[in-house]
Protein backbone atom coordinates (compact mmCIF):
# COMPACT_ATOMS: atom_id res chain seq x y z
CA UNK A 1 0.00 0.00 0.00
CA UNK A 2 1.39 3.43 -0.89
CA UNK A 3 1.41 6.51 1.33
CA UNK A 4 -2.00 7.61 -0.02
CA UNK A 5 -3.63 4.34 0.96
CA UNK A 6 -3.95 2.86 -2.54
CA UNK A 7 -3.18 -0.80 -3.14
CA UNK A 8 -0.13 -1.51 -5.34
CA UNK A 9 -0.95 -1.49 -9.04
CA UNK A 10 -4.32 0.21 -8.60
CA UNK A 11 -5.66 3.54 -9.78
CA UNK A 12 -7.91 6.24 -8.40
CA UNK A 13 -11.64 5.57 -8.57
CA UNK A 14 -12.11 8.74 -10.67
CA UNK A 15 -11.61 7.96 -14.39
CA UNK A 16 -9.69 10.34 -16.63
CA UNK A 17 -12.93 11.69 -18.06
CA UNK A 18 -15.32 11.40 -15.11
CA UNK A 19 -18.98 11.89 -16.08
CA UNK A 20 -20.25 15.34 -15.24
CA UNK A 21 -23.64 14.11 -14.00
CA UNK A 22 -24.37 11.45 -11.40
CA UNK A 23 -27.13 9.95 -9.29
CA UNK A 24 -26.89 10.60 -5.56
CA UNK A 25 -29.00 7.85 -3.93
CA UNK A 26 -31.05 4.74 -4.28
CA UNK A 27 -34.74 5.61 -4.12
CA UNK A 28 -36.00 2.02 -3.73
CA UNK A 29 -35.88 -1.44 -5.23
CA UNK A 30 -38.77 -3.62 -6.40
CA UNK A 31 -38.82 -7.41 -6.43
CA UNK A 32 -41.24 -9.94 -7.82
CA UNK A 33 -41.72 -12.90 -5.46
CA UNK A 34 -43.93 -15.99 -5.66
CA UNK A 35 -46.02 -15.28 -2.53
CA UNK A 36 -46.66 -11.90 -0.91
CA UNK A 37 -47.88 -13.52 2.31
CA UNK A 38 -44.52 -15.25 2.70
CA UNK A 39 -42.73 -11.97 1.93
CA UNK A 40 -44.81 -10.15 4.52
CA UNK A 41 -43.94 -12.67 7.22
CA UNK A 42 -40.21 -12.50 6.46
CA UNK A 43 -39.95 -8.71 6.18
CA UNK A 44 -42.00 -8.06 9.32
CA UNK A 45 -39.73 -10.40 11.27
CA UNK A 46 -36.71 -8.56 9.83
CA UNK A 47 -37.98 -5.34 11.41
CA UNK A 48 -39.44 -3.38 8.49
CA UNK A 49 -42.79 -1.58 8.53
CA UNK A 50 -45.12 -2.86 5.82
CA UNK A 51 -48.08 -1.46 3.91
CA UNK A 52 -50.25 -2.90 1.14
CA UNK A 53 -50.70 -0.59 -1.84
CA UNK A 54 -52.46 -1.46 -5.14
CA UNK A 55 -51.01 -4.94 -5.57
CA UNK A 56 -47.68 -4.12 -3.93
CA UNK A 57 -46.29 -4.84 -0.50
CA UNK A 58 -44.21 -1.81 0.45
CA UNK A 59 -41.42 -1.81 3.06
CA UNK A 60 -40.35 1.20 5.16
CA UNK A 61 -37.35 1.56 7.46
CA UNK A 62 -37.23 3.52 10.73
CA UNK A 63 -36.42 6.70 8.78
CA UNK A 64 -39.93 6.59 7.27
CA UNK A 65 -38.77 6.17 3.68
CA UNK A 66 -40.24 3.51 1.42
CA UNK A 67 -37.15 1.57 0.42
CA UNK A 68 -38.62 -1.57 -1.16
CA UNK A 69 -41.66 -2.89 -2.99
CA UNK A 70 -42.76 -6.47 -3.61
CA UNK A 71 -45.38 -7.89 -5.96
CA UNK A 72 -46.30 -11.42 -6.91
CA UNK A 73 -44.64 -13.11 -9.88
CA UNK A 74 -43.82 -16.61 -10.99
CA UNK A 75 -40.34 -16.46 -9.39
CA UNK A 76 -38.08 -14.12 -7.48
CA UNK A 77 -36.53 -11.47 -9.71
CA UNK A 78 -35.70 -7.78 -9.73
CA UNK A 79 -38.70 -5.90 -11.14
CA UNK A 80 -36.74 -2.64 -11.22
CA UNK A 81 -34.22 -0.54 -9.31
CA UNK A 82 -34.83 3.18 -8.80
CA UNK A 83 -32.18 5.85 -8.25
CA UNK A 84 -32.48 9.54 -7.39
CA UNK A 85 -30.61 12.52 -8.80
CA UNK A 86 -30.69 16.29 -8.44
CA UNK A 87 -32.90 18.16 -10.93
CA UNK A 88 -29.92 19.81 -12.63
CA UNK A 89 -28.43 16.38 -13.43
CA UNK A 90 -31.42 14.65 -15.03
CA UNK A 91 -30.96 15.84 -18.62
CA UNK A 92 -27.24 15.17 -18.47
CA UNK A 93 -27.80 11.65 -17.17
CA UNK A 94 -30.24 11.02 -20.02
CA UNK A 95 -27.55 11.96 -22.52
CA UNK A 96 -24.94 9.85 -20.72
CA UNK A 97 -27.33 6.89 -20.81
CA UNK A 98 -27.82 7.30 -24.55
CA UNK A 99 -24.07 7.51 -25.11
CA UNK A 100 -23.49 4.40 -22.97
CA UNK A 101 -25.93 2.25 -24.95
CA UNK A 102 -28.93 2.12 -22.62
CA UNK A 103 -32.29 1.10 -24.09
CA UNK A 104 -34.94 3.62 -23.07
CA UNK A 105 -38.40 2.39 -22.07
CA UNK A 106 -41.46 4.57 -22.60
CA UNK A 107 -44.30 2.25 -21.61
CA UNK A 108 -43.52 1.32 -18.00
CA UNK A 109 -45.97 -1.13 -16.38
CA UNK A 110 -45.73 0.48 -12.94
CA UNK A 111 -47.60 3.20 -11.09
CA UNK A 112 -44.75 5.75 -11.05
CA UNK A 113 -43.70 6.36 -14.69
CA UNK A 114 -41.85 9.62 -13.97
CA UNK A 115 -38.16 10.22 -14.60
CA UNK A 116 -36.08 8.12 -16.98
CA UNK A 117 -36.67 4.40 -17.44
CA UNK A 118 -34.20 2.21 -19.30
CA UNK A 119 -32.70 -1.27 -19.62
CA UNK A 120 -29.06 -1.59 -18.57
CA UNK A 121 -26.56 -3.80 -20.40
CA UNK A 122 -27.44 -6.81 -18.23
CA UNK A 123 -31.16 -6.49 -18.93
CA UNK A 124 -32.23 -4.88 -15.64
CA UNK A 125 -35.01 -2.29 -15.66
CA UNK A 126 -33.72 0.90 -14.01
CA UNK A 127 -35.33 4.24 -13.13
CA UNK A 128 -33.63 7.58 -12.48
CA UNK A 129 -35.87 10.27 -11.03
CA UNK A 130 -35.43 13.64 -9.39
CA UNK A 131 -35.69 13.64 -5.61
CA UNK A 132 -34.04 14.66 -2.34
CA UNK A 133 -30.93 12.82 -1.25
CA UNK A 134 -31.77 9.67 0.70
CA UNK A 135 -28.18 8.52 1.17
CA UNK A 136 -26.64 10.26 4.19
CA UNK A 137 -24.60 13.46 3.89
CA UNK A 138 -22.10 12.15 6.42
CA UNK A 139 -21.30 8.92 8.20
CA UNK A 140 -23.98 7.99 10.68
CA UNK A 141 -22.94 7.15 14.20
CA UNK A 142 -22.57 3.46 14.94
CA UNK A 143 -22.34 2.82 18.68
CA UNK A 144 -20.40 0.00 20.24
CA UNK A 145 -22.79 -0.19 23.20
CA UNK A 146 -19.92 0.28 25.62
CA UNK A 147 -20.55 1.40 29.18
CA UNK A 148 -18.58 3.10 31.90
CA UNK A 149 -17.04 1.31 34.85
CA UNK A 150 -19.62 0.56 37.51
CA UNK A 151 -22.50 0.25 35.00
CA UNK A 152 -24.26 -2.87 33.77
CA UNK A 153 -23.65 -3.26 30.04
CA UNK A 154 -26.26 -5.68 28.70
CA UNK A 155 -30.02 -5.79 29.03
CA UNK A 156 -31.77 -8.94 30.13
CA UNK A 157 -33.34 -10.81 27.21
CA UNK A 158 -36.88 -9.74 28.07
CA UNK A 159 -35.89 -6.06 27.76
CA UNK A 160 -34.29 -6.31 24.31
CA UNK A 161 -36.26 -4.29 21.77
CA UNK A 162 -36.95 -5.47 18.24
CA UNK A 163 -34.25 -4.43 15.78
CA UNK A 164 -35.65 -2.03 13.18
CA UNK A 165 -33.23 -1.02 10.41
CA UNK A 166 -32.62 2.73 10.07
CA UNK A 167 -32.39 2.82 6.26
CA UNK A 168 -31.29 0.92 3.16
CA UNK A 169 -27.52 1.02 2.69
CA UNK A 170 -26.87 -0.76 -0.62
CA UNK A 171 -27.86 -3.53 -3.01
CA UNK A 172 -25.82 -6.24 -4.74
CA UNK A 173 -26.68 -7.55 -8.22
CA UNK A 174 -25.33 -10.59 -10.04
CA UNK A 175 -23.84 -9.74 -13.43
CA UNK A 176 -22.46 -11.95 -16.21
CA UNK A 177 -19.83 -9.29 -16.95
CA UNK A 178 -18.79 -7.22 -13.93
CA UNK A 179 -16.37 -4.98 -15.85
CA UNK A 180 -18.94 -4.15 -18.51
CA UNK A 181 -21.55 -3.35 -15.87
CA UNK A 182 -19.03 -1.30 -13.90
CA UNK A 183 -18.12 0.75 -16.99
CA UNK A 184 -21.81 1.31 -17.78
CA UNK A 185 -22.77 2.57 -14.34
CA UNK A 186 -19.70 4.82 -14.28
CA UNK A 187 -20.23 6.33 -17.73
CA UNK A 188 -24.03 6.49 -17.66
CA UNK A 189 -24.82 7.31 -14.03
CA UNK A 190 -21.59 8.63 -12.55
CA UNK A 191 -21.08 5.87 -9.97
CA UNK A 192 -17.40 5.56 -9.00
CA UNK A 193 -15.39 2.48 -8.18
CA UNK A 194 -14.70 2.08 -4.45
CA UNK A 195 -12.91 -1.28 -4.43
CA UNK A 196 -12.93 -4.54 -6.34
CA UNK A 197 -11.57 -8.07 -6.41
CA UNK A 198 -10.42 -8.94 -9.95
CA UNK A 199 -13.44 -9.53 -12.21
CA UNK A 200 -15.38 -11.21 -9.39
CA UNK A 201 -16.92 -8.30 -7.47
CA UNK A 202 -16.91 -4.51 -7.61
CA UNK A 203 -18.29 -1.84 -5.26
CA UNK A 204 -19.43 1.62 -6.37
CA UNK A 205 -20.34 4.85 -4.57
CA UNK A 206 -22.06 8.10 -5.51
CA UNK A 207 -19.80 11.19 -5.84
CA UNK A 208 -22.23 13.35 -3.85
CA UNK A 209 -21.33 11.41 -0.69
CA UNK A 210 -22.48 7.89 0.10
CA UNK A 211 -21.63 4.68 1.89
CA UNK A 212 -18.61 2.79 0.55
CA UNK A 213 -21.02 1.05 -1.78
CA UNK A 214 -24.41 2.07 -3.05
CA UNK A 215 -24.47 -0.52 -5.84
CA UNK A 216 -22.27 -3.63 -5.90
CA UNK A 217 -21.86 -6.14 -8.72
CA UNK A 218 -20.80 -9.79 -8.41
CA UNK A 219 -19.95 -12.28 -11.16
CA UNK A 220 -22.42 -14.98 -12.20
CA UNK A 221 -23.54 -16.75 -15.34
CA UNK A 222 -26.66 -14.56 -15.47
CA UNK A 223 -28.10 -11.40 -13.99
CA UNK A 224 -29.91 -11.70 -10.67
CA UNK A 225 -30.61 -10.28 -7.23
CA UNK A 226 -28.22 -11.17 -4.40
CA UNK A 227 -29.10 -8.96 -1.41
CA UNK A 228 -30.28 -5.72 0.09
CA UNK A 229 -28.26 -4.36 3.02
CA UNK A 230 -30.06 -2.52 5.80
CA UNK A 231 -28.21 -0.19 8.16
CA UNK A 232 -28.58 -0.71 11.91
CA UNK A 233 -27.10 1.29 14.77
CA UNK A 234 -24.37 -1.04 16.07
CA UNK A 235 -22.71 -4.41 15.83
CA UNK A 236 -24.85 -5.36 18.83
CA UNK A 237 -27.96 -4.78 16.69
CA UNK A 238 -26.42 -6.93 13.95
CA UNK A 239 -26.19 -9.79 16.46
CA UNK A 240 -29.64 -9.07 17.89
CA UNK A 241 -31.07 -9.05 14.38
CA UNK A 242 -29.59 -12.49 13.72
CA UNK A 243 -31.15 -13.81 16.93
CA UNK A 244 -34.44 -12.09 16.10
CA UNK A 245 -34.65 -13.85 12.74
CA UNK A 246 -33.58 -17.21 14.17
CA UNK A 247 -36.36 -16.94 16.75
CA UNK A 248 -38.79 -16.32 13.88
CA UNK A 249 -37.63 -19.50 12.14
CA UNK A 250 -35.11 -18.00 9.69
CA UNK A 251 -32.00 -19.81 10.83
CA UNK A 252 -29.93 -19.94 7.64
CA UNK A 253 -27.54 -17.19 6.61
CA UNK A 254 -23.99 -16.01 7.11
CA UNK A 255 -22.42 -14.07 9.98
CA UNK A 256 -21.94 -12.43 12.33
CA UNK A 257 -18.68 -11.09 10.90
CA UNK A 258 -16.85 -8.05 9.58
CA UNK A 259 -16.21 -7.26 5.93
CA UNK A 260 -12.92 -5.93 4.56
CA UNK A 261 -14.22 -3.89 1.60
CA UNK A 262 -16.60 -1.46 3.28
CA UNK A 263 -15.50 -2.54 6.80
CA UNK A 264 -19.10 -3.09 7.93
CA UNK A 265 -20.23 -5.64 10.48
CA UNK A 266 -22.75 -8.01 8.92
CA UNK A 267 -25.26 -10.76 9.25
CA UNK A 268 -26.99 -12.05 6.12
CA UNK A 269 -30.37 -13.74 6.52
CA UNK A 270 -31.35 -16.18 3.76
CA UNK A 271 -34.75 -15.12 2.47
CA UNK A 272 -37.46 -17.57 1.27
CA UNK A 273 -36.27 -17.25 -2.37
CA UNK A 274 -32.55 -17.93 -2.08
CA UNK A 275 -31.32 -14.33 -1.80
CA UNK A 276 -30.47 -12.32 1.33
CA UNK A 277 -31.34 -9.40 3.57
CA UNK A 278 -28.32 -8.08 5.44
CA UNK A 279 -28.09 -6.35 8.80
CA UNK A 280 -25.13 -3.95 8.35
CA UNK A 281 -23.42 -1.58 10.78
CA UNK A 282 -20.58 0.94 10.63
CA UNK A 283 -19.86 0.83 6.88
CA UNK A 284 -17.13 3.09 5.50
CA UNK A 285 -18.37 6.44 4.19
CA UNK A 286 -16.92 8.36 1.20
CA UNK A 287 -17.57 12.12 1.51
CA UNK A 288 -18.65 14.21 -1.48
CA UNK A 289 -15.76 15.03 -3.77
CA UNK A 290 -13.23 12.76 -2.07
CA UNK A 291 -10.96 10.72 -4.32
CA UNK A 292 -11.18 7.29 -2.73
CA UNK A 293 -8.07 5.08 -3.19
CA UNK A 294 -9.81 2.21 -4.95
CA UNK A 295 -8.01 -1.11 -4.52
CA UNK A 296 -7.99 -4.43 -6.34
CA UNK A 297 -7.81 -7.07 -3.60
CA UNK A 298 -7.08 -10.80 -3.83
CA UNK A 299 -10.29 -12.86 -3.43
CA UNK A 300 -8.95 -14.72 -0.38
CA UNK A 301 -8.16 -11.40 1.33
CA UNK A 302 -11.18 -9.30 0.43
CA UNK A 303 -14.45 -10.82 1.62
CA UNK A 304 -14.29 -10.79 5.40
CA UNK A 305 -11.85 -10.02 8.17
CA UNK A 306 -13.48 -12.37 10.68
CA UNK A 307 -16.59 -14.49 10.95
CA UNK A 308 -17.77 -18.03 10.27
CA UNK A 309 -16.95 -19.91 7.08
CA UNK A 310 -18.95 -18.83 4.04
CA UNK A 311 -21.83 -21.26 3.33
CA UNK A 312 -21.88 -22.70 -0.17
CA UNK A 313 -25.30 -21.20 -0.89
CA UNK A 314 -24.08 -17.63 -0.25
CA UNK A 315 -22.83 -17.13 -3.81
CA UNK A 316 -25.55 -19.16 -5.54
CA UNK A 317 -27.61 -17.25 -8.13
CA UNK A 318 -31.02 -18.89 -7.91
CA UNK A 319 -32.10 -16.96 -11.03
CA UNK A 320 -29.35 -18.36 -13.25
Amino acid sequence: MDINGAQPGTQSCVPAAAPQHAVHSIDHYALEVPDLAVAEQFLEAFGLTLRRQTGWLEAFAADGHRWARFREGDQKRLAYLSFRCFAEDLAGIRQQLADAGATFVDDVPFDRPDGIWFIDLDGNLIQVRVGPKTSPYTKLAAGLDSTLAGERGALVRSQVQKVRPRRLSHVLLFSPNVQRALDFYRDAMGLRLSDRSADIIAFTHAPHGSDHHLLALVKSSARGWHHAAWDVASVNEVGQGAAQMANAGYTRGWGTGRHVLGSNYFFYVLDPWGSFCEYSADIDYIPAGQVWPAGDFAPEDSLYQWGPDVPDYFVRNTEA
